[in-house]
């Protein structure tokens, strides 16, 4: 998702002496740290690509991953107790989801019903890293 350098805005003061916007480069540590945790990031999307082509998982999977959530904000978000979408993220109990159930978790990742439940797509997305 992220990779190379993080820019940190700095306020400096220019030739008129007034304050300004500016970028810098962080520093080495601050980078190797964010490049570390973006890398992180993508191999769990990768881990759950992997387990929706197996057949382990429901694309709830992906898309919990890939916007960073966990079951417990996505329970808040839906209005569900933990159990509930835990179960939804097994392909079994997701290929039975109602549309309404369909929409509220497609509103909540910021797709559509289709590309909440396109597995083809969700599996030739590029690594984004």
């Amino acid at each position: 998702m992220m990779e190379g350098k993080w820019k940190d805005p700095i306020y400096t003061v220019d030739e008129n002496g007034h304050y300004t916007t500016s970028y810098s480069l962080g520093w080495d540590v601050k980078n190797a740290v964010m490049q570390q945790a973006w890398d992180n990031i993508n191999e769990k999307i990768e881990l759950a690509k992997e387990k929706i082509k197996m057949g382990e998982a429901s694309p709830l999977v992906y898309f919990i991953e890939k916007n960073i959530m966990d079951v417990s904000l996505v329970a808040k978000y839906m209005g569900y107790w933990k159990w509930k979408v835990k179960r939804h993220l097994k392909p079994k109990y997701f290929n039975k989801l109602t549309e309404n159930d369909l929409k509220k978790y497609g509103d909540i990742f910021n797709v559509t019903i289709e590309e909440l439940t396109d597995v083809d797509a969700i599996l030739q997305e590029e690594k984004e890293g």
